[in-house]
């Protein structure tokens, strides 16, 4: 009898060990597999319908939350909590948005891991709670401030474009809004269908809405792309303070027939600051010509053209010069036409104001960036992000020059329609108006600004502002940048002042 017994012990026992192991196979070395496995939803499920963390903008403005559902109001609802968007379309373009059956994007997606509680930091905090089922999601602060948001979307008026504000001396992006917008609420409710429905309308929509286009799209910059070829002639001594352009209404430049001509084809000449201030393209037409293919495209690539943008937020485009020096070798002709931002040159809106950035903070380009921090549940940060340099297109010496070649645009030259701040605050900018049509053809135009203030002597600009309204009817075809897209950077850099303190 004692015999079965042991031996039934034994058995019970290997048969204990055997469990054991394949217990620990599956839940420790096989648990990535079955995460990874298509039919097994239980984590997912898990992790959707549980408290997701806040993001939130610089002066603590709540732009995503989770509520629990009302199912007073939807009883047929599976799940216990829904994501929300307090502000509709405002922020859609910041904080994505974060859905069950359509995945996620921006910020919900690149800082998820946050956001649901699964940094290590984050586990480890809730090593305390394990009982007590504590929330261990986790925040997301943002760089943008609510009041400069809402400036821009106003000050665009339901006009199709992109309108960006960063701090020239950190690259903190502190508004950052493109219409066509949408309403992340309308994809992250739990009626799939509906969603469905209504993402098939925005990508059926030819404005593309979901994208946004302050970083994800590019467009020609037309004459502020003048800002790259002065300084690259600059930088080479191409340009000096002593170079004179003769009265012209037309110039044909090497290898064509074809002339170029100034915007209204106007008579237009001068000293540096004047063609700079007026806008002239023929001038530039010519210094890129003299400059040379090789100089101007390495000159240009320094502020980071035909190359990513280390932007923390996914899916950024990056702009592009349009050709090789090689190719312009073969067309001086294409170079010129290069020189003053028409031909194939393509600019993210977002790439213009780090640009700008460049000339305000003394010749560095900051790495632009949305995200302040992250945080735990209990307010412990687990990351920060610290502002660095991505580019040096430029000297400081030139920075200078080309600060006061800037502040003759506001003062008097093309934005001195529109740029005058209150409280007799100068500003330093530069228009653009890009010719989107063949000559002979209806005109069709974005209009274009990019600025930054204080810009007086021996002060610290604090912030820029890029704006680019799309040539999509006559209002905007007709204008100019300045008359157009002036008045909203006016607006814009008014606020900032009023809202950024100086520095210290």
């Amino acid at each position: 009898m004692n015999q079965r017994i042991r031996h039934l012990t034994v058995v019970l026992l290997l048969l204990f060990g055997a469990l054991f192991v394949s217990l620990t196979n599956w839940q420790v070395r096989q648990q990535n597999v079955l995460k990874a496995d298509g039919r097994n939803n239980r984590t997912t499920l898990r992790d959707f319908d549980s408290p997701r963390g806040r993001i939130l903008t610089s002066d603590n403005k709540i732009i995503a939350d989770t509520l629990p559902v009302d199912f007073a109001a939807h009883p047929n609802d599976k799940f216990n909590w829904q994501r929300v968007y307090p502000n509709g379309e405002l922020y859609a373009h910041l904080t994505g948005y974060y859905t069950f059956g359509f995945g996620s994007t921006q910020v919900e997606k690149r800082y998820d891991d946050v956001l649901a509680g699964r940094t290590a930091q984050q586990q480890l905090e809730a090593t305390g709670s394990l009982f007590d089922d504590a929330d261990t999601s986790g925040t997301v602060h943002l760089t943008v401030d609510s009041r400069l948001q809402e400036a821009a979307r106003d000050a665009l008026a339901g006009r199709e474009g992109s309108a960006v504000v960063l701090d020239p001396r950190t690259g903190a992006v502190l508004a950052m809004y493109s219409n066509p917008s949408f309403d992340p609420n309308k994809v992250a409710t739990h009626d799939g269908g509906a969603a469905n429905e209504y993402l098939a309308e925005l990508n059926a929509d030819e404005r593309k809405p979901l994208l946004a286009n302050a970083y994800q799209e590019r467009y020609m910059p037309g004459s502020t792309f003048k800002i790259v070829t002065t300084t690259v002639g600059l930088e080479t001594g191409a340009l000096n303070d002593l170079s004179v352009f003769e009265d012209s209404r037309s110039w044909t430049p090497p290898d064509t027939k074809k002339p170029i001509r100034n915007y209204g084809k106007k008579v237009c000449g001068g000293d540096l600051a004047e063609v700079f201030r007026r806008s002239c393209n023929i001038p530039f037409a010519q210094t890129a010509v003299t400059i040379g293919p090789s100089l101007f495209v390495n000159g240009v690539n320094k502020f980071g053209f035909d190359e990513e943008m280390p932007f923390d937020l996914p899916g950024a485009a990056w702009s592009t010069f349009g050709g090789t020096a090689a190719e312009f070798d073969d067309s001086l002709a294409l170079l010129a036409i290069h020189g003053f931002g028409q031909g194939e040159v393509q600019v993210v809106p977002m790439h213009l104001a780090l640009i700008a950035a460049a000339v305000a903070n003394n010749g560095a380009m900051p790495a632009p960036y949305a995200v302040a921090d992250t945080r735990t549940a209990k307010g412990t940060v687990i990351s920060a992000t610290k502002p660095r340099t991505w580019k040096t297109p430029m000297a400081a010496g030139t920075a200078v020059k080309m600060r006061s070649l800037m502040r003759g645009v506001v003062e008097n030259g093309t934005a001195s329609c529109c740029l005058r701040l209150a409280n007799g605050v100068q500003a330093a900018a530069k228009t653009g108006t890009a010719q989107l049509n063949p000559e002979g053809q209806k005109q069709r135009s974005h209009a274009w600004i990019t600025a930054f203030a204080p810009a007086g002597d021996g002060e610290t600009p604090r912030a820029v502002v890029a704006v680019m309204l799309k040539g999509v009817n006559d209002e905007i075809s007709t204008g100019t940048g300045g008359r157009l897209a002036g008045p909203v950077a006016k607006t814009l850099l008014d606020t900032a002042m009023r809202v950024i303190p100086p520095a210290p």
